[in-house]
């Protein structure tokens, strides 16, 4: 059993969560405001805490809050708590603005990632982006007629990578490792394409797929 503590108690967050305790770990999402994940805590048996508590809680964070609220979420839970542990980062730099005819906007550049941002201002946690490309909905046993989906993720830390793997394993996806995390650059805008088919045309259920011969 690892514990696992989840930055965030959103769709992601949750659905994470409902993950991880399928698969026999201890889960505690950390949030601002206890008050409105009551009933989660009362149908998933889960726990609940500040930021600072749930980094403290897990040997495993993971984060799942809105891209532009990830540092301040991350220097919340306190680098003395995220040191040395690995990071799952599930965000995405989406920026407060609508989308164009359904291309969502994004607060990088196509030279920089958040991945990479976060990394640098937490050089002692390992930090592997996963979960970025997909919606909530779809983030454990994607059901595609028994086809696994490709998660694409990165970092630096090849033991960090490894578990995570694992996890995408067991959550019933196909891990690709795309690199360091400057493949960050690369995976995050995935998000945008991933949502193209639900802004246009409200069609949400789909994953992507590496083909190799």
């Amino acid at each position: 059993m690892i514990k696992i503590g989840i930055l965030g108690s959103g769709m992601v967050a949750q659905a994470l969560a409902t993950g991880f305790m399928a698969n026999g770990h201890e889960v505690m999402l950390g949030t601002r405001s206890s008050s409105k994940l009551l009933d989660w805590q009362k149908q998933s048996g889960g726990f609940i805490g500040t930021f600072a508590q749930t980094a403290e809680f897990g040997d495993i964070v993971v984060l799942a809050v809105k891209g532009n609220s990830a540092e301040s979420a991350l220097n919340m839970a306190g680098s003395v708590n995220l040191k040395g542990k690995l990071i799952i980062d599930t965000t995405n730099p989406i920026a407060d603005v609508a989308p164009t005819n359904g291309v969502l906007n994004f607060f990088t550049d196509l030279n920089s990632s958040l991945m990479e941002q976060l990394q640098n201002s937490f050089p002692e946690a390992s930090f592997v982006k996963a979960f970025s490309s997909v919606g909530a909905a779809l983030m454990v046993n994607p059901d595609f007629n028994g086809i696994k989906p490709s998660m694409f993720i990165c970092g630096n830390n090849f033991e960090a990578k490894a578990k995570v793997t694992s996890i995408l394993g067991k959550f019933g996806w196909e891990a690709e490792d795309m690199g360091g995390a400057e493949a960050a650059r690369a995976i995050e805008p995935l998000c945008m394409l991933w949502c193209i088919p639900g802004f246009t045309r409200n069609s949400w259920s789909h994953a992507f797929k590496l083909l190799k011969k």
